[in-house]
């Protein structure tokens, strides 16, 4: 069975316009099946953080090392990354900016990357680059609160091409039980 598979289930209670005789609201409870999703919210600044992690050690020893021009170093670094980057994914599902903070690269099995599938999700990941700027509105409740523009990151390009999944490590445990669950209820 493959993650994007893997079915999760949800309960949903909506209110009614009906009350029980102590005054409470009556909920409707529905009950879902949403497409599991192994990611946490607001992982692209960390996998941004964690990709300019992996992009000094090489543009530092690039520069001062060789005494490169910057932008040469720069784009030497970018080079080293993706090579470096594809091969420590594939031995160790990670990179070292992906290790602090603790993300884990794993394919649709759950297993971590091949050799060609972290290659191209690295060379994709530097087209995720390009920002997104959305407007934002406050709450009713919060008028001391400005509108304005923020700026996200739209990492997921490289993710949804090869099928792969940047998750935290301690979420690991529960990926392998869904994945165990679907396949004993697939073999019966």
């Amino acid at each position: 069975m493959r993650i994007s598979e893997l079915k999760e289930k949800k309960v949903i209670h909506r209110p009614t316009r009906n009350f029980d005789v102590e005054g409470k609201r009556i909920y409707n409870e529905f009950e879902y099946e949403l497409p599991y999703n192994p990611t946490h919210k607001g992982n692209e600044r960390e996998r941004l953080y964690a990709k300019i992690i992996d992009l000094i050690p090489f543009f530092l020893i690039f520069h001062f090392g060789f005494h490169s021009v910057w932008i040469f170093s720069l784009f030497l670094s970018v080079v080293s990354v993706l090579i470096f980057g594809a091969i420590s994914e594939t031995v160790f599902g990670t990179t070292l900016g992906k290790k602090l903070f603790r993300l884990k690269v794993i394919d649709d099995f759950g297993n971590k990357p091949k050799i060609f599938k972290s290659t191209l999700r690295n060379i994709l990941s530097f087209a995720n680059f390009f920002s997104v700027f959305s407007e934002f509105e406050p709450k009713p409740n919060q008028y001391w609160a400005k509108s304005g523009t923020g700026l996200n990151f739209s990492m997921h390009l490289n993710n949804q091409m090869t099928k792969t999944f940047i998750v935290k490590e301690n979420k690991m445990w529960e990926i392998r039980k869904f994945l165990d669950q679907a396949n004993l209820n697939k073999q019966q």
